[in-house]
């Protein structure tokens, strides 16, 4: 797997252009905070369709990649399911550098 972007994950985090959970990501999608949308693998199924539905309706890229314990250690914190990038930026590069 390509570490490149959870590399580019953490720095988006030192820089404040990142959000967790999936109440945080939902609520900051609604209040059209969020360019774009990590999901973990593993994440539930009623949490997958909670995120998504919301992403589709307010126009958020969104892609499911990587577990929640990478997710999570890539943002020095413990499992994550659901990531928001705030900076429109940031999120314009890790797309670019998840589909690299």
């Amino acid at each position: 797997m390509n570490q490149q972007w959870l590399n580019f994950l953490g720095l988006a985090l030192s820089a404040g252009a990142v959000i967790t959970g999936e109440q945080l990501v939902v609520g900051a999608i609604q209040s059209k905070k969020v360019h774009f949308v990590i999901i973990a693998e593993d994440t539930g199924a009623n949490t997958f369709k909670k995120v998504t539905d919301k992403c589709k309706f307010y126009g958020v890229e969104w892609v499911q990649k990587a577990g929640s314990d990478e997710l999570g250690h890539a943002l020095g914190k413990d499992f994550r399911k659901v990531v928001g990038i705030t900076d429109p930026n940031f999120a314009k590069a890790l797309k670019n550098k998840i589909n690299a």
